[in-house]
Protein backbone atom coordinates (compact mmCIF):
# COMPACT_ATOMS: atom_id res chain seq x y z
CA UNK A 1 0.00 0.00 0.00
CA UNK A 2 1.24 3.65 -1.24
CA UNK A 3 1.76 5.87 1.71
CA UNK A 4 2.50 9.86 1.32
CA UNK A 5 3.31 9.30 -2.31
CA UNK A 6 6.02 6.41 -1.92
CA UNK A 7 5.73 2.99 -3.55
CA UNK A 8 5.80 -0.18 -1.85
CA UNK A 9 8.99 -1.16 -3.45
CA UNK A 10 11.61 0.94 -4.01
CA UNK A 11 14.16 -0.88 -6.89
CA UNK A 12 17.38 0.37 -7.55
CA UNK A 13 20.08 -0.32 -10.34
CA UNK A 14 24.09 -0.58 -9.75
CA UNK A 15 25.50 -1.88 -13.21
CA UNK A 16 28.30 -4.37 -12.52
CA UNK A 17 30.23 -5.89 -15.44
CA UNK A 18 31.32 -8.50 -13.50
CA UNK A 19 27.39 -9.98 -13.13
CA UNK A 20 26.94 -11.30 -15.94
CA UNK A 21 29.06 -13.67 -18.01
CA UNK A 22 30.41 -12.69 -21.24
CA UNK A 23 30.90 -9.22 -20.17
CA UNK A 24 34.58 -9.35 -21.15
CA UNK A 25 33.66 -10.44 -24.42
CA UNK A 26 31.16 -7.91 -24.96
CA UNK A 27 33.33 -5.69 -23.74
CA UNK A 28 35.98 -6.88 -26.55
CA UNK A 29 33.42 -6.78 -29.40
CA UNK A 30 32.43 -3.14 -28.53
CA UNK A 31 36.21 -1.88 -28.44
CA UNK A 32 36.48 -3.77 -31.58
CA UNK A 33 33.81 -1.98 -33.53
CA UNK A 34 34.26 1.37 -32.25
CA UNK A 35 37.80 0.86 -33.73
CA UNK A 36 36.25 -0.57 -36.72
CA UNK A 37 33.82 2.68 -36.76
CA UNK A 38 37.03 4.80 -36.44
CA UNK A 39 38.67 3.55 -39.56
CA UNK A 40 35.60 3.85 -41.39
CA UNK A 41 35.60 7.54 -40.51
CA UNK A 42 38.97 7.91 -41.44
CA UNK A 43 38.56 6.31 -44.66
CA UNK A 44 35.33 8.97 -45.41
CA UNK A 45 37.66 12.42 -44.43
CA UNK A 46 40.18 10.91 -47.50
CA UNK A 47 37.59 10.05 -49.72
CA UNK A 48 35.81 13.17 -49.04
CA UNK A 49 38.82 15.55 -49.01
CA UNK A 50 39.86 14.06 -52.33
CA UNK A 51 36.79 14.48 -53.89
CA UNK A 52 36.62 18.04 -52.92
CA UNK A 53 40.18 18.34 -54.30
CA UNK A 54 39.20 17.32 -57.62
CA UNK A 55 36.12 18.79 -57.81
CA UNK A 56 37.65 22.00 -57.05
CA UNK A 57 40.62 21.52 -59.72
CA UNK A 58 38.11 20.21 -61.71
CA UNK A 59 35.42 23.06 -61.88
CA UNK A 60 32.82 20.28 -60.90
CA UNK A 61 31.25 22.26 -58.12
CA UNK A 62 28.60 18.92 -57.48
CA UNK A 63 31.80 16.83 -56.75
CA UNK A 64 32.66 19.85 -54.91
CA UNK A 65 29.85 19.94 -52.53
CA UNK A 66 29.74 15.66 -52.12
CA UNK A 67 33.30 16.00 -51.15
CA UNK A 68 32.97 18.56 -48.52
CA UNK A 69 29.31 16.97 -47.26
CA UNK A 70 31.27 13.37 -46.99
CA UNK A 71 34.44 15.16 -45.19
CA UNK A 72 31.98 16.73 -42.79
CA UNK A 73 29.81 13.93 -42.09
CA UNK A 74 32.95 11.88 -41.43
CA UNK A 75 33.91 14.34 -39.29
CA UNK A 76 30.88 14.93 -36.80
CA UNK A 77 30.83 10.73 -37.08
CA UNK A 78 34.16 10.45 -35.76
CA UNK A 79 33.30 12.43 -33.06
CA UNK A 80 30.11 10.50 -32.07
CA UNK A 81 32.30 7.79 -32.07
CA UNK A 82 34.52 9.06 -29.17
CA UNK A 83 32.12 11.11 -27.30
CA UNK A 84 29.37 7.83 -27.48
CA UNK A 85 30.96 6.49 -23.59
CA UNK A 86 30.37 10.01 -22.40
CA UNK A 87 27.40 10.34 -23.81
CA UNK A 88 25.83 7.36 -22.38
CA UNK A 89 27.49 8.36 -18.90
CA UNK A 90 25.86 11.51 -19.05
CA UNK A 91 22.79 10.35 -19.88
CA UNK A 92 22.52 7.74 -17.09
CA UNK A 93 24.41 9.84 -14.06
CA UNK A 94 21.17 12.14 -15.44
CA UNK A 95 18.51 9.44 -14.89
CA UNK A 96 20.19 8.59 -11.67
CA UNK A 97 19.62 12.05 -10.23
CA UNK A 98 15.72 11.62 -11.21
CA UNK A 99 13.41 11.23 -8.05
Amino acid sequence: MATSGNLLFDVSVTPSLSSLPGSSALISITNGLSAWALVATLMGLLVGAAMWAVGSHSGNYQQTYNGRKTLLASGLASLLVGAAPSVVNFFFHMGQSVR
